[in-house]
């Protein structure tokens, strides 16, 4: 039975090693705040501005100012800087933050989509962070995936820490 780390290796095309090579450099120190402040309303703009009304719909229901600050304080958090995230929601547990929201393969693709766009037009991330921070985005997404499959198909995946157990959600 795989994982759900492997399964978002499998679906990403991207390895664990490529995924989490983010860990080997402290990219906010590196960037600094105020750039991942920048990516994530450049990524939430172009988000709420999608010409396809199905991706839209996902975020209907969410504020816009709101999902850039949850964004931009856990990447942050999780790419070297301090806890803010944290601090002000508690553990991250993407999964369970992205239970609501209907995480398909066509809705990783948009996102994705997105955030490269979002990635390549905001100043100051260099070529080879751009690269580190996509593979990070690409496993991360599609680990919600697998995620989501996991809930809507109740499907028996490990997690990384346990044992084989069915999912019960």
């Amino acid at each position: 039975m795989q994982t759900l780390q492997q399964k978002a290796s499998e679906w990403s095309g991207v390895s664990a090693n490529d995924a989490f090579a983010i860990d080997n450099t402290n990219l906010f120190q590196k960037l600094g705040l105020q750039t991942f402040v920048n990516l994530s309303t450049n990524f939430y703009n172009r988000v709420y501005d999608d010409e396809e009304e199905w991706f839209r719909s996902i975020f209907a229901n969410s504020n816009k100012e709101d999902a850039i600050q949850n964004q931009y304080e856990f990447f942050v958090q999780r790419m070297g800087g301090p806890p803010i995230y944290s601090q002000r929601k508690g553990h991250p547990a993407l999964i369970g933050r992205h239970r609501p929201f209907p995480v398909t393969h066509q809705a990783a693709e948009r996102w994705l989509h997105h955030m490269q766009q979002a990635l390549d037009s905001t100043r100051d991330i260099d070529a080879d962070s751009k690269v580190k921070m996509m593979s990070f985005f690409r496993h991360t997404a599609f680990f919600l995936v697998a995620g989501d499959e996991l809930k809507n198909q109740n499907q028996g995946f490990q997690c990384k820490h346990g044992n084989s157990k069915s999912a019960a959600v």
